[in-house]
């Protein structure tokens, strides 16, 4: 699953340190979801969108490659 979380994380100036801590997570946490080699919990999904002030659907690519 594809993700746009760098582009939206990036437009608002967030580091990957400030948006972990906003979603109560590790750095390497989202630098993992970030590089497609971790799939957030359904909660993490949510959070992450709330901080990012866009939809759950904005954030992940969900077709079948």
């Amino acid at each position: 699953m594809d993700n746009n979380i760098k582009k939206y994380r990036k437009q608002l100036g967030f580091l990957q340190e400030e948006l972990a801590q906003k979603c109560a997570v590790s750095r390497q946490t989202i630098n993992s979801i970030e590089n497609n080699r971790y799939d957030p919990s359904l909660n993490l999904a949510f959070k992450l969108a709330q901080v990012l002030g866009v939809k759950v659907d904005d954030l992940f690519n969900f077709e079948d490659k």
